[in-house]
């Protein structure tokens, strides 16, 4: 189980039809997001977890922190793969709201990588050159906040299904 941060609605949808055009399994898989566990920083939330007890330690998390305003950079690519993403900076108020729930007492499962919060535009596909270049033009350059957290159930190759979802409701953002 991961836990993300669904993207709103504008940025969603020009992601969407990024990831379709490009990757259209990944456009099946979950709608786009920035995941918090389960591929960085900390691995995924282990099976035996009950919705009852993640929900007691993210609710608190999520109603004392406020919504997120972020930007994405540009493109890049993860060495000799076809992956492509865009990266977030990985430091400030998301990585605080990763740091919190990484240590609520949720146990998780190993990282592969060290935290680095990204949105997915190619993970699947093998990409042709032209593609590829295209992709790594790709610039989403307006800031979007993010207002909730969801946990969900991952089994590839099923459609995730959401287990969970908790707004962000604590205080006002600063800066």
């Amino acid at each position: 189980m991961f836990i993300l941060a669904e993207l709103p609605h504008g940025v969603a949808e020009r992601l969407r039809a990024i990831n379709e055009r490009y990757d259209p399994r990944l456009a099946r898989y979950k709608p786009p997001h920035i995941t918090l566990t389960g591929s960085s920083g900390v691995g995924p939330i282990p099976p035996f977890v009950t919705v009852e007890e993640m929900a007691a330690k993210l609710e608190p998390i999520a109603a004392d922190t406020p919504p997120i305003k972020l930007s994405f950079d540009a493109p890049t690519r993860f060495m000799q793969t076809d992956i492509i993403v865009l990266p977030l900076d990985p430091h400030g108020e998301l990585r605080r709201l990763h740091d919190r729930i990484a240590t609520s007492g949720l146990p998780f499962g190993r990282a592969r990588h060290t935290f680095s919060p990204h949105c997915t535009l190619s993970l699947y596909q093998t990409l042709a050159e032209a593609a590829r270049a295209e992709l790594l033009k790709t610039r989403i350059s307006r800031p979007f906040v993010i207002e909730a957290i969801q946990v969900y159930h991952t089994r590839d190759p099923q459609p995730s299904r959401k287990l969970l979802e908790f707004k962000l409701t604590g205080g006002s953002q600063k800066g």
